[in-house]
């Protein structure tokens, strides 16, 4: 078994589709529409068929802010989406040069061998950046 994608809730489908894509590298997937309920959604991939689905929904609202790790944790249910890169401080120049907010700076992940880092998309959510420490030495 593996990870297929993660939904999130979007004020704006457009914009945050196009965002992933530039921020991220992503490539857009899928697009479709719920009309009876006022739902449009579509995917952002990566390798494969793995990636994010964004879902626009008419009237929905904010929910918990989630600006950092330890605030996210605090809240029970999912608090972030996490992509591996190959190249930590690059992805994360990328994402903060397309508007992403800065959380955490590259920084040694509690996973051993791994190094991190935390932005949010100009919708707040928070995103984790991860890549072997090994393939940032190189």
């Amino acid at each position: 078994m593996r990870m297929h994608h993660a939904g999130i809730s979007v004020p704006d489908l457009d914009s945050s589709l196009a965002w992933y894509c530039a921020a991220l590298g992503l490539r857009p997937g899928y697009r479709f529409e719920v009309p009876p309920l006022k739902l449009r959604g579509g995917f952002a991939l990566g390798d494969g068929d793995t990636g994010v689905e964004l879902i626009e929904l008419a009237g929905s609202v904010p929910g918990v802010a989630k600006s950092d790790p330890p605030s996210a944790n605090a809240v029970h249910g999912f608090n972030h989406v996490c992509f591996r890169v190959t190249d930590l401080e690059a992805a994360c120049a990328r994402v903060l040069a397309h508007g992403a907010g800065p959380v955490w700076d590259p920084r040694d992940s509690p996973e051993p061998g791994m190094r991190m880092a935390y932005v949010t998309d100009p919708d707040g959510n928070l995103i984790e950046l991860v890549a072997p420490a090994a393939e940032e030495a190189r």
